[in-house]
């Protein structure tokens, strides 16, 4: 009996002690995996790489993958623990924070082994990430989304993604290789023709002296391949970069320029990502997470390719003065072009922000004014003499023509300047400059994607400048884009607010002023007066067009306008310089023209 009770007791004792020894065994490789995981979450490569059998070797793996990785954070777990005498398995969750807010996650698993001084981590680099072989990295690379395309008002896209490759010298590689100066002769020589003004000592002094490689410029995708022999030479520096390119380089190239600077941001989209394993070399051996980049929707333009193009056509007939032209949708506001000849081009965009004196085309505010304020009305009788006098301004018509008294339709068909001025000198200070906020000049018009000015019209209390003023000379002042924006005033009796990038809203800073809709009632049968009977009978054969046009005298000549609309399309066209207004008329002929017969905006 007493036998049989100390066999029980040895028994038991036997069991705590198995069951202690397998307690030991298990917590000495989790343990042994925690300290390791913990110091590499810590950024601790030297602490980590102690809990290893090759400190020396796990050291540089553990601090490749935070540099290759660019990481910002790490935290890790142990998992299951899988032993077999003196070797065991430790399942491992990494998660990783990248830059941008970025995660990965991913499993793996840590061989230890145990020996006289405990457990250990067999080093091996799949310690790190499974995939990661022997001499190999890890290496977070962005993927950039295919920017998206603009496309115009008719469908066609007019601007896609491309590339171009920027040129920059490093003067400090330079000088190890050798060659400073004729490195950056050699650069002079292939960029020079495409960045007028490089300077071999400048470049050379200033890329020596700086720590980063100084910009030169930028080659087009076309010359890349062609020019790039040339450049491989120490210190020149080639890097590509996404952009977007116009498709067709004589569609409206001004506007696109600088709406390509207005979307930038819109058109990039969200970027992917990846992890890669990377060999020795620098050759990507294996894609271990990929996150794929998500493209962003076209950008659609209210420009109308077959508007801009007969708009394109018409003003690069002009030959040595700028000529532009710009329409609208009267209805929206919608640019529909914004034509110039490469002589406006060159000093910007003179279509929508220049400002120069409307001339007679401003008659069509001069009318609404007087007929808002009712003093005169189309059918009544006006003087239209050879000249007047207005205090100590003698006032004279185009070569002096008079037409006695006739309706002041047929003075605004004959473009009366003496009846106009007359009228003015008979408003209030603000009257003019309040039917031209009404119809679209003096407001700041903010529009996506280019720069604007409408005009100027000021409050005149003087009456002589008042005078000048009602017949488009004096201080009054607009842009081809005012003044198409005041002839869709008169088309469709309300103020549109034009817009270029479908989506992007126009902010307008000015006062609201609005005129009685029988106003522009009346002001129509006039401006279609000017076409059937006036000075625009020229372009009587391109359907009902209504229209003014103006001649406005400057230092050293006289500009030529055409304002109107045609339909739904409202237009203005100003040739520089242009002499007299039957040049406007003309061009703006063979645009309308060219608009297809069935189009509508």
């Amino acid at each position: 009996m007493i036998l049989r009770r100390s066999l029980a007791v040895l028994c038991a004792l036997v069991l705590v002690v198995t069951a202690a020894a397998c307690t030991s065994d298990d917590d000495g490789p989790r343990s042994a995996a925690d300290a390791f995981v913990g110091a590499f979450a810590d950024h601790d490569v030297d602490g980590a790489a102690a809990q290893t059998t090759m400190p020396d070797r796990a050291r540089s793996v553990l601090a490749a993958a935070w540099d290759g990785l660019a990481a910002e954070s790490l935290s890790a777990r142990t998992g299951r623990v899988r032993l077999d005498q003196d070797v065991a398995d430790v399942d491992v969750t990494y998660a990783w924070t990248l830059p941008g807010g970025r995660t990965w996650e991913y499993d793996a698993t840590l061989p230890l082994g145990r020996s006289d001084t405990g457990w250990t981590v067999r080093w091996s680099s799949t310690a790190v990430h499974p995939h990661l072989g022997a001499d190999q990295r890890l290496v977070l690379g962005d993927l950039s989304p295919p920017r998206a395309a603009v496309n115009e008002s008719d469908g066609s896209e007019v601007m896609v993604n491309g590339t171009v490759t920027s040129v920059s010298f490093d003067g400090h590689a330079a000088v190890d290789g050798g060659d400073v100066i004729g490195s950056a002769t050699r650069l002079v020589q292939v960029m020079g023709p495409l960045v007028p003004g490089l300077s071999v000592q400048r470049i050379a002094e200033q890329a020596t002296a700086s720590d980063d490689p100084l910009p030169v410029g930028v080659l087009p995708a076309g010359d890349v391949e062609r020019l790039r022999p040339e450049l491989d030479l120490p210190g020149i520096v080639l890097s590509e970069r996404s952009v977007l390119q116009p498709r067709d380089r004589n569609f409206a190239s001004a506007v696109l320029t600088r709406v390509a600077n207005a979307v930038g941001g819109d058109v990039v989209g969200k970027p992917g990502w990846q992890v890669a394993v990377v060999n020795p070399n620098g050759v990507v051996a294996d894609v271990v997470h990929h996150e794929q980049s998500v493209p962003a929707p076209a950008v659609s333009l209210s420009l109308s390719r077959s508007v801009q193009d007969a708009a394109q056509r018409a003003v690069n007939s002009v030959q040595g003065r700028q000529a532009m032209t710009v329409a609208i949708q009267a209805s929206t506001g919608k640019i529909l072009a914004i034509a110039q000849n490469g002589d406006a081009d060159r000093i910007g965009l003179p279509a929508t922000a220049g400002q120069y004196p409307p001339g007679s085309t401003f008659k069509m505010v001069t009318s609404a004014a007087a007929m808002n304020a009712e003093l005169s009305a189309p059918d009544a009788m006006v003087a239209c003499p050879g000249e007047t006098t207005i205090g100590d301004r003698t006032i004279p018509n185009y070569d002096g023509f008079a037409l006695g008294q006739v309706t002041l339709r047929q003075a605004f068909a004959a473009s009366c300047n003496t009846t106009f001025a007359q009228l003015a000198s008979r408003m209030g200070p603000s009257d003019l400059a309040h039917a031209a906020a009404a119809m679209g000049l003096g407001a700041d018009y903010d529009i996506a994607g280019i720069e604007s000015a409408s005009g100027s019209v000021p409050i005149e209390p003087e009456l002589v400048q008042r005078s000048e003023d009602g017949f488009g000379q004096g201080k009054v002042l607009a842009s081809p884009l005012g003044m198409a924006l005041v002839a869709a005033t008169a088309a469709t009796g309300t103020l549109p607010v034009p817009t270029l990038i479908n989506g992007r809203e126009t902010t307008v800073d000015g006062p609201k002023v609005t005129l009685d809709s029988d106003v522009y009632a009346r002001l129509r049968p006039m401006m279609r007066a000017v076409v059937t009977d006036g000075t625009a009978s020229a372009i009587a054969g391109q359907g009902e067009v209504f229209g003014k046009t103006g001649e406005a005298e400057v230092a050293g000549g006289s500009h030529a306008w055409f304002a109107g609309y045609r339909g739904d399309i409202a237009f203005a066209t100003l040739i520089v310089l242009g002499g007299g207004s039957d040049a406007a008329v003309g061009i703006t002929r063979d645009f309308l023209a060219g608009i297809p017969a069935d189009f509508r905006p």
